[in-house]
Order: C-alpha cells, then sequence, then structure tokens
C-alpha cells in the first residue's frame, strides 16, 4: 500500500469510517472548493521545526506534553477561554521542564480539533432519536432534526475560528506572556486550592532565584530570546478528510505535501484500519502523525501501520499514543513496545490516560482522577521495565474550573459535584488544577525515569 501513488484525494478511493454524510453532496464540494482557496493556517517550516524536536523525545531526550479540549465549540471561543488555557499549559510545562529536568515539546489540542468520532450514527433520549452530535465542525449539540443534520458551512466557520485562535496563541508564545519572569503572574487565579498553589508558587519562587542568578551573570530575557518566548504547536484529529485535503498543500521549498490545517495531525482509534481512507490519506503528508492505540490493536497491526506511516523511519515522524485503560496497560503495552523494539524502530511514546478511564455516574460520563493517575504511573512503569522511553502525554483539559473529572488532590471533585460545572460538549476534562496536579506527578515520574537510566537532561529555559 506505501508503494501506491498517493495525491492528496487518493483517500477517496478507500473504505472509510466516521465521516458523516452530507446532502446534498454538492453543498460540500462547493465548501471544500472555497476553503482550497483559503491561506494554511499553518506553515511546513513549523511542521519541520515540530518533527525535530518530537525526534529528541523520541530519544529521550525530552518529554511531549499534548492537551486541549475533547472537542472544541463556536459557543465558548472568546481570547479569555485561550489565554486561561494556554496559562495553565504554561504552568504544567515549567513543572514539567524544572522539576522533571527536562525539555518540554509544548502541543495544544486546539485550533482545529473540532470533529469527534462517535460509538453510534445516532442517539436517542426519550422517545426522540437523531443524528448523533460530532462536533460544531459537522452539526448542533442541540437535540433536534435540524441541529443534528452535518452542514457544510460550519467548516467555514471552524477555519475562521482555527485562524483567530493561532493568531492570539502566536501572540501570547512570541509577546511577552510566555516570559519565564511572568512565572508568577501565570498563578492569578489559580490560588483556590492553598496547596497546589503552594506547590507552584515555591517551584516559581526557586525559578525566579535560577532567573536572578543568570540576570547577575549577564544572562536575561532581554538578551536571550529562548526565555522570553516559546514554541508552541497545534494539533487535531484527521477526521473530515475533505476539510484536511481542501488544506494540503505543496510545500514551496521542499516540494513535499504538508497539512496546513495543523501541525500534527493524528489517526483515531477507530479509523486506524490500515486500507481505508484516514491511513490512506495520513501516509502522503509530510508532517508529524499521531497513532491512537487502543486495547484492540495488535503488534503486528501495529507493524504494518508503522510501513506504511513512516516507511522511512524517520525520526520524529510517529508518535504512538496510547489509550488502553489503568488496569489494561500492562495487558497490551508490553507487546507493542516489544514488537516496535525488536523492528529497531524509534518512536516516541505517549500516554492517552483518559479515554481508557471513561465511567458514567447517573446521567454524567465522567474520568476518575486515580484512574487517569494510575494509567500514567502504569504506563511508565511499564516503559522501565523493558527499557524504553515514556515521551508524553496526552490530556484533555481545560484552563477552566469545570467540574467534570471526579477526584484529584484537596478541591476533589465528588460524583454529586458534576452537575456543578459540566460544560464539556462532548468528554470529560480535567480541570485547571487537576491538570497541574497531573504535572507535578508525571514530574517525579519523569526524574526517576532520568536517574534510573543515568541521564543528564539540560533544564531547558523555555
Amino acid at each position: 500500500m506505501s508503494h501506491e501513488r498517493w495525491t492528496p484525494g487518493s483517500w477517496r478511493e478507500k473504505p472509510v469510517q466516521q465521516m458523516p454524510a452530507y446532502e446534498p453532496a454538492e453543498a460540500l464540494a462547493a465548501v471544500e472548493r472555497q476553503l482550497a482557496g483559503f491561506p494554511p493556517l499553518v506553515f511546513a517550516g513549523e511542521a519541520r521545526k515540530l518533527k525535530t524536536a518530537l525526534a529528541k523525545v523520541a530519544s529521550g531526550d525530552a518529554f511531549l506534553l499534548q492537551g486541549g479540549d475533547c472537542a472544541e465549540s463556536f459557543a465558548e471561543h472568546s481570547a479569555d477561554n485561550i489565554r486561561d488555557f494556554f496559562r495553565v499549559f504554561l504552568q504544567m510545562a515549567v513543572v514539567l521542564t524544572f522539576a522533571g529536568a527536562s525539555p518540554v515539546v509544548k502541543v495544544g489540542r486546539i485550533a482545529g480539533q473540532f470533529a469527534k468520532p462517535r460509538s453510534a450514527p445516532t442517539e436517542r433520549i426519550g422517545d426522540a432519536e437523531w443524528a448523533s452530535y460530532r462536533g460544531d465542525i459537522v452539526n448542533d449539540i442541540a437535540f433536534d432534526e435540524e441541529s443534528r443534520r452535518p452542514d457544510p458551512r460550519r467548516q467555514l466557520e471552524a477555519y475562521r475560528q482555527s485562524a483567530a485562535t493561532l493568531n492570539l496563541l502566536r501572540a501570547f508564545a512570541t509577546g511577552g506572556y510566555a516570559n519565564l519572569d511572568n512565572v508568577h503572574r501565570w498563578m492569578l487565579g489559580y490560588a483556590r486550592d492553598p496547596a497546589q498553589a503552594s506547590r507552584y508558587v515555591e517551584l516559581a519562587d526557586r525559578i525566579t532565584e535560577t532567573l536572578s542568578f543568570m540576570r547577575a551573570i549577564g544572562i536575561n530575557p532581554e538578551m536571550h530570546q529562548e526565555m522570553r518566548t516559546t514554541d508552541f504547536y497545534t494539533s487535531h484529529e484527521a477526521l473530515l478528510l475533505g476539510f484536511e485535503e481542501a488544506f494540503t498543500r505543496v510545500d514551496s521549498t521542499s516540494g513535499e505535501w504538508y497539512a496546513t490545517s495543523g501541525h500534527m495531525l493524528w489517526i483515531g482509534d477507530r479509523t486506524r484500519q490500515s486500507d481505508h481512507a484516514h491511513v490512506e490519506y495520513a501516509r502522503g503528508i509530510r508532517n508529524p502523525i499521531g497513532l491512537k492505540c487502543g486495547p484492540s490493536l495488535k503488534a503486528d497491526d501495529l507493524l504494518r501501520l508503522a510501513d506504511i506511516l513512516d516507511p522511512a523511519r524517520e525520526p520524529g515522524r510517529l508518535t504512538l499514543i496510547c489509550r488502553f485503560g489503568a488496569d489494561k496497560v500492562g495487558d497490551h503495552l508490553p507487546a507493542l513496545i516489544r514488537a516496535m523494539t525488536r523492528e529497531g524502530r524509534t518512536v516516541v511514546w505517549s500516554c492517552d490516560p483518559m479515554h481508557g478511564n471513561t465511567v458514567k455516574s447517573g446521567n454524567y460520563k465522567t474520568r476518575p482522577f486515580e484512574l487517569i493517575v494510575g494509567e500514567i504511573e502504569n504506563f511508565f512503569a511499564v516503559h522501565q521495565a523493558e527499557g524504553t522511553h515514556a515521551g508524553g502525554l496526552h490530556l484533555e483539559m481545560t484552563g477552566k474550573d469545570v467540574t467534570e473529572c471526579t477526584g484529584g488532590g484537596a478541591r476533589s471533585v465528588s460524583d454529586a459535584d458534576l452537575q456543578d460545572r459540566y460544560h464539556t460538549y462532548c468528554d470529560p476534562r480535567l480541570n485547571a488544577d487537576q491538570a497541574l496536579e497531573v504535572a507535578f506527578m508525571t514530574a517525579e515520574l519523569i526524574k526517576r525515569e532520568r536517574l534510573l537510566r543515568g541521564a543528564v537532561l539540560p533544564v531547558a529555559a523555555e
């Protein structure tokens, strides 16, 4: 399959899963033609830079932090929400970098994460049954026939929102907000949990002391750009292939095809069939590619997918995002690691502790914090036993004070609390305090892994 001729539209000749049916088809085609004339959202050089950074993760010299909304929504798009997300993401990265003594590659599930695969094509409430909600880029969350009808014009709104979000993120990342001198200001608004706040402030104080020493010897943010800016990349699941095709462009410097809708795209656990459309599309673009690995993925299938998606064995090209469930990591992950190691493949191994730990509490889907933490701990333990590198985290999280995942620290969310601020459009997300607690816990695991490997990693000033 990897030797077949590839074009941005060759996926249309393959079987396809999880794609909504648009009627009339002409309306979808018209929108896709319009999108194909729009400016790119990201650039090929940025995707190449991310691939280089991920190569360092794969070799054990950095750590990947990937996170954001389960599904972005049109209604919640605001500068404040983007700022709050970016702030907690920076806090997490600082904790991982400084406490874990590891450079952190920062990739958001943002500026394009609008579409969601669903386990069933329809949803029933009472006597009514309509099409499932598939994300704001496809249909509306309101439960009626018209709202749930797929509307291709929503792709235009998703593009506009992605462009606006990217514009603000780039300003935050390079315009001074990410300056390490602001490490204390990032804490404003997150002091509701005194234990969590004091823990972060203590770390911030240590960073400030380090910066003061660096200033004293002539190293300061004014003279060293890497101390006042950061590299921040975007990612999303490549689900709507017509949308992705419209933003697949030839890079003028290399002559290669890149997806310009996001720096990194991933293939979901429901769409990773080796002879289907989503794998066919992803094999031809040169961006870094993520592959969700669930309990049903066998080692031979993973090797087949790796041969298709990364035939040149390019460092940083392939990130395996493992989503098994806390109690299933030991049953499934070792065989995948051994198969890839046996074939001499170096990839990024990332832990998605969210999707395999979803449970029901009354009318709410939730994720117990102890299961999320348990999967991360088990993920690191397996890699330690196999002599490989636990390379990253993939989280559904928000900068808002939501009550969607139960448990988590001094301000633990109970089952009864779920109704208070359950705002997600799809799956439950970690709130800011829970996300920061995950970062502290993971930093300790990274530090332990580094000491066991005898590695001395540089502390990145970013």
